[in-house]
């Protein structure tokens, strides 16, 4: 057949039905190959030299597309090939989604889907980098990532059924929270708090109180904050969330004693717990890995990419090499305190076995009942300049809206831009997205309504809700 020619050395994932191929022109489909590329409608928002993976929701959206061709009567007889460019960056991604769907719908093993993705004439692919500004240090293959999936997989981390990608990719947005999970119901990261609800530098800055509806529906109910203290961590206490402080320097590495403390608050909290610090990337990503790979037996390289693929951006630099060499320590106390749960459990004793024993991370023996770091106070994070957080935050904050569901706030965001003044909401019981746009506007999405919050107002407050109608209903809440 005269198509036949560009499926030459293409990746066959399903005999005579699902290919992948990498051609320098771009082809036209036939009466038995239907050709499609994802290049240009799925792309990595870098930072620095960073180029992908492609985020959580991305993926998602890359299945239901491939699984509707699959499905369609009109293309039964038709061989479906995923085609991408000699563009290295572009080709790394696309074969991550169709590894990716190859071990989620395929049930395929990472390495069989990789091989696949080798097999034929195809060349290795570029490995992905992070985010930091500076020579890479730490490579992060396509294998990594298929690894890192089927571990979210096994863990029921990772379930397309149930994910609500509106929800994700709303509240990825800088101006609706800047959060993401990475366990679900157990381990949320995001940007740090700010005194007030603002914008800054064209970044908005979200006040404890704009999480509050958010973290009570979604039952956390325990905060860590890694960076210098910026909030009064009773504003959280004051609502009957619990507050811990593991700061460590921002794009540095946590002491043995400050990773000990984060797994023994993780261990220790039935609800959830929501992780920050300046950007929620570097040191969040970290500590979170360390979690991963102590309860999960993640490798380093498969927690990253998870990490990556929920939040992108996430664990930077020395971060990177510091999770490979905890990769064996955090298996050995995992696999000490999985022992240990099962000893308890065959004698029907209900106790909570935590990670504050006398094992050290690096596996000698430490005993501490104190912090034994650099205080925060003989570290300012932002006297002499912007550190690796704030420029994270900034460039994350200057990325337009890829879909149209907050084209609705962009009149009042345009109105609200000129003033100076910003004000505090009150941690109304009110269900809802919660985030601050723009001076004194707080938006929650409730189901096709954007409800806005004016702070000016005197007390009580009012609610503006404004429909997909041009009216507007002023009622008091």
């Amino acid at each position: 057949m005269a198509d036949d020619n560009d499926l030459i050395g293409a990746s066959e994932f399903v005999k005579d039905r699902l290919y992948f191929a990498t051609l320098r022109t771009k082809p036209k489909s036939t009466a038995n190959t239907h050709y499609f590329s994802t290049d240009e409608e799925f792309v990595y928002e870098n930072f620095y030299a960073d180029f992908g993976p492609l985020n959580l929701a991305m993926l998602y959206r890359y299945c239901c597309k491939l699984n509707k061709k699959l499905k369609s009567f009109t293309l039964t007889r038709k061989r479906i090939v995923h085609y991408t460019s000699f563009d290295q960056r572009k080709r790394a991604n696309a074969a991550v989604l169709i590894g990716a769907y190859a071990v989620i719908y395929l049930k395929k093993t990472p390495e069989e889907a990789y091989r696949a993705l080798i097999s034929g004439s195809n060349a290795s692919y570029l490995p992905f980098r992070d985010a930091s500004f500076g020579n890479c240090t730490y490579n992060l293959t396509v294998l990594d990532c298929l690894q890192g999936i089927r571990k979210a997989l096994q863990h029921g981390f990772l379930n397309f059924e149930t994910f609500d990608v509106n929800e994700y990719e709303h509240y990825e947005r800088v101006e609706n929270g800047d959060l993401n999970w990475i366990m679900p119901d157990k381990l949320l990261a995001f940007s740090g708090p700010h005194p007030k609800s603002k914008i800054e530098n064209g970044y908005p800055l979200h006040a404890p109180e704009a999480y509050f509806p958010y973290f009570r529906k979604h039952n956390v109910t325990t905060i860590v904050r890694l960076n210098k203290k910026i909030y009064e961590a009773k504003r959280f206490t004051d609502a009957g969330f619990d507050h811990y402080d593991l700061f460590f320097v921002d794009g540095s590495t946590p002491s043995d004693v400050i990773t000990r403390r984060f797994l023994h608050i993780c261990e220790s909290t039935d609800g959830a717990v929501a992780v920050h610090c300046k950007a929620g990337l570097g040191r969040t990503g970290t500590l979170i890995g360390c979690y991963l790979m102590k309860h999960y037996r993640f490798t380093a390289a498969d927690a990253i990419a998870w990490i990556r693929i929920c939040r992108p951006g996430s664990v930077i630099g020395p971060q990177q090499h510091y999770l490979e060499e905890k990769q064996a320590s955090l298996w050995v106390h995992g696999d000490i305190l999985r022992s240990k749960q099962r000893q308890y459990e065959d004698r029907s004793v209900p106790h909570l076995i935590s990670s504050m024993d006398n094992l050290s991370i690096n596996t000698s023996i430490f005993k501490s009942h104190s912090l034994d770091r650099m205080e925060e106070n003989d570290y300012v994070e932002n006297d002499l300049g912007m550190t690796q957080g704030d420029k994270l935050r900034a460039l994350k904050g200057r990325r337009q809206p890829r879909s149209v569901t907050t084209g609705h706030l962009a009149k009042h965001r345009a109105e609200m831009n000129t003033k100076e003044q910003s004000a505090d909401v009150p941690g109304a019981e009110l269900v809802g997205i919660v985030t601050w746009c723009l001076g004194e506007m707080l938006t929650l999405k409730k189901q096709s309504a954007f409800c806005f919050y004016i702070a000016d107002f005197e007390s009580p407050e009012f609610e503006m809700e404004h429909k997909h109608t041009a009216s507007c209903i002023l009622y008091r809440v």
